[in-house]
Parts: C-alpha cells; sequence; structure tokens
C-alpha cells in the first residue's frame, strides 16, 4: 500500500505540473493572468534628412555668409574681369540672377577686385530688372564706392522691394574713364561659355544699349548682345542682403 500511495502521489504532482505548463503556454505573449499582450508591429523610425533636402554637405550657401542669394559661391570668384570705358562706358551689362525664395532686397554685392586710383567716373549705377525688362530699383551714384578699397562691398538700393521667387537681372552702369586693368571685378573664369545653351531675352550675362548716363526705366530683353561678353567682360560676380 506503502509503494502504491507514493506512486499515486507522485502521478498527480506530474499531472498538475503539466497542466501548469499547458496553460502558460497558451496565454498570448506569454501572459498568465489571461489577458493578450499585443505584439508589438511599430516600424523603426525613419532617419530625418539634412536641412535642405541633402544627405550630408551639399555646399555652401548664401545663408552661411549672412546673404540671401548670389550668382555663384564667392570662393569660385578667383577671376578678375576687366574692359576699357570705350568698350562698356555706357553700356547696360546684365547679369541674370534666379531667385527659389522671397527675399526682401535691399543691397546688391559687389566684389571689387581693383581701383584705378587716377580713375575719373560719374555716373556709374546698379540697378536690378525683371524678366520682363522693368528697372525695380538702383542704387545712387557709386562711383566713390569704386575709387576705394577693393573688397566685395554692399551697394545700398535706393528702395529696398519684396522680390518673388523668378528671374533677375543685375545691371551695371559705368561712365567715366579708367585704366583698363585698374578698374576690375571679381568673377569666374567661365569666359564665353557663360551663356552655353541660353538665348536672348535669358541670356546669363549680356549687354545692351550704348550712351546710358542712368540706368533707363525699361529694357528691351530680347536685345540682349554678347559681342563685349565674348571679349571677357562677363562671369561678374555679385550677391543680394
Amino acid at each position: 500500500m506503502r509503494t502504491r500511495t507514493i506512486t499515486a502521489t507522485t502521478g498527480l504532482v506530474a499531472a498538475l505540473a503539466t497542466m501548469l505548463i499547458l496553460s502558460g503556454c497558451s496565454a498570448p505573449g506569454g501572459n498568465r493572468g489571461g489577458a493578450a499582450t499585443p505584439a508589438s508591429s511599430a516600424a523603426p523610425a525613419a532617419p530625418v534628412p539634412a536641412p535642405g533636402g541633402g544627405a550630408g554637405f551639399d555646399g555652401p550657401r548664401p545663408q552661411d555668409q549672412n546673404l540671401l542669394a548670389w550668382t555663384g559661391d564667392p570662393n569660385d570668384a578667383g577671376h578678375v574681369t576687366a574692359q576699357s570705358a570705350a568698350g562698356v562706358g555706357g553700356r547696360v551689362t546684365l547679369v541674370r540672377i534666379v531667385l527659389r525664395e522671397q527675399i526682401t532686397w535691399s543691397n546688391i554685392w559687389l566684389g571689387l577686385a581693383g581701383i584705378d586710383p587716377n580713375a575719373q567716373l560719374a555716373n556709374c549705377y546698379l540697378g536690378v530688372y525683371d524678366a520682363n525688362g522693368t528697372l525695380l530699383s538702383a542704387t545712387p551714384d557709386i562711383s566713390p564706392q569704386l575709387m576705394t578699397d577693393p573688397i566685395a562691398k554692399p551697394l545700398a538700393l535706393g528702395k529696398p522691394f519684396t522680390a518673388a521667387p523668378g528671374t533677375y537681372f543685375i545691371a551695371l552702369l559705368l561712365n567715366g574713364s579708367w585704366a583698363t586693368n585698374g578698374l576690375t571685378l571679381k568673377a569666374t573664369g567661365a569666359g564665353i561659355s557663360v551663356n552655353a545653351g541660353l538665348t536672348a531675352p535669358k541670356l546669363r550675362y549680356s549687354t545692351l544699349l550704348t550712351g546710358q548716363t542712368s540706368l533707363p526705366p525699361t529694357l528691351t530683353l530680347a536685345d540682349q548682345s554678347v559681342s563685349t561678353i565674348n571679349t571677357g567682360w562677363a562671369s561678374q560676380w555679385y550677391a543680394i542682403s
């Protein structure tokens, strides 16, 4: 009898253990309290892209230098462009710039590479034209600023304005007399290839008119010329603030 009692007790314990094991395995998520624990299905968070849409460094931007826009990185404007007074005096030289966002345009930055201390300058201006050839704003006479400090310098427009995204043309008008290789501007080294793939009225660099002593209120952009540009008077560097 004693042997049978031990055997029966042992069998009962084994049966209870089996039931407990089966009960634990049948509960979803291993929750022995009976409530199912849902499995996590959340996908890993996607990496946040770098500002500007790039995953890493995508080159200098105007904002890195407290500017709003530019015709190109000034670090690439290592070339010097020059032209005689007979070649560009009284001509309106245009440089196209495309804005990608709305800005308040107050200054045009010009890269003055060299000065001629003996120059006789008067009626020299910078201005901004829209894609229809309408003058939006211009500086006062900048002749004094062209005689001092050959550096990149901001030249204030007479009337700041709000510029919507789109195409604009920065206009330069020079008048007077100067040594050809004395008064010089910073530029890229693109040369005559600056207008590759373009025709008037969308030329990137061009000249218009002759004999001008002030920037005209309107320009006929279809008359853009490259004859002077192709002599090396091109690729002038500008920025906006």
